[in-house]
């Protein structure tokens, strides 16, 4: 290959590169702006507020799911996984009597051991976990609906709303842990050993176990961490709701994988940070509030939500091929 098409490869790489770190950014300045004028109540300080507080439920499942995308797998069950620990919570709590300071505990064990079910199933059915989260996910639902028995369990002790409706300093109890678990996150990813395992794990697998890391191990231990932290949304979630309900939860992995391939968390692994989760997460917040402000109905904002996905999936694929073919051409050169 000629120095002219090794400078455009090269240029047309860094170009994409650009992107995919600010282009969230940027759309998520653009939603502002345009809904600042179609929705006049958009840009209020209480609609804000409320914006913030919805994202925050997904935005912390979405950061477990991160753990588990990066490593190059993929978690269809965690709106399930709610739909489950909601109603087990909500049984624990009311039926059995037990306070909200044993149960909670519980139901993070709980959630935890949904996450190593996946986990276990992939390394030992050898099969990809689009299609074992998929499968778990209608069995996690399944057992919701069961015990469940068709009701609204109510009647929780009244501290245990504070968690999903209670302040500190004015800002919503969920914002707060939505940001810690968000900068624990990005610790771990970032600044540990434990980190680079799991980045070296989704950008080459056969490398990643070459160099002696456990690959089963570190698969477990990864939905085991998304089971973990789904399971802090489900306590949130009740605890705002405060009802127990076969309907809390579902849909939301659809909101937490959007927004993790708006903020350039790659499909495929190896690439993402909380940052741009974080702005990705916001981005569908901002499109389900201005969106609920303007009237839309549901099947209207549904067709939009899936649009936003194949939008963000053809970018990512976009940019994993651009770099493929940045690869072969320094290859060339």
């Amino acid at each position: 290959m000629n120095n002219q098409s090794a400078f455009f490869y090269n240029f047309g790489g860094r170009l994409g590169s650009i992107m995919k770190k600010n282009v969230p950014f940027l759309i998520l300045v653009f939603l502002l702006v345009l809904f600042s004028f179609v929705a006049p109540n958009f840009m209020t300080f209480g609609n804000l507020r409320t914006l913030i507080r919805q994202v925050s439920f997904s935005g912390i499942s979405a950061v477990g799911l991160m753990f588990v995308m990066i490593s190059g797998g993929i978690d269809l069950s965690i709106g399930s996984q709610i739909v489950f620990s909601n109603v087990l919570l909500a049984i624990m709590m009311v039926d059995w009597k037990l306070p909200p300071a044993l149960a909670i505990p519980l139901i993070l064990v709980a959630g935890t051991g949904l996450g190593a079910i996946n986990g276990f199933l992939c390394i030992k059915l050898n099969i990809h976990p689009l299609i074992i989260t998929l499968g778990t996910s209608a069995i996690f639902k399944g057992m919701g609906y069961i015990i469940n028995q068709s009701r609204n369990i109510m009647g929780f002790p009244d501290s245990f709303r504070w968690f999903g409706q209670g302040y500190v300093w004015g800002i919503p109890v969920p914002v707060i842990v939505m940001v810690v678990v968000a900068l624990i996150g990005s610790f771990v990813l970032t600044r540990t050993y434990f980190g680079r395992r799991v980045f070296a794990l989704g950008g080459n697998e056969e490398a990643a176990r070459l160099a002696g890391v456990n690959i089963n191990g570190m698969k477990v231990l990864l939905f085991m961490i998304c089971g973990f932290v789904t399971s802090i949304t489900t306590v949130l979630l009740l605890s705002r709701v405060f009802a127990g309900q076969t309907i809390t939860g579902q849909g939301l992995e659809f909101d937490c994988l959007t927004a993790a391939l708006l903020g350039g968390v790659s499909f495929k692994g190896g690439e993402g940070t909380v940052f741009g989760l974080m702005v990705g997460i916001i981005i569908i917040g901002v499109l389900n509030n201005a969106m609920q402000l303007a009237s839309f109905p549901d099947f209207s904002q549904t067709v939009v939500k899936g649009s936003v996905l194949l939008i963000a999936v053809a970018f990512d694929v976009y940019q994993k091929n651009r770099k493929a073919k940045e690869t072969v051409a320094k290859v060339a050169a």
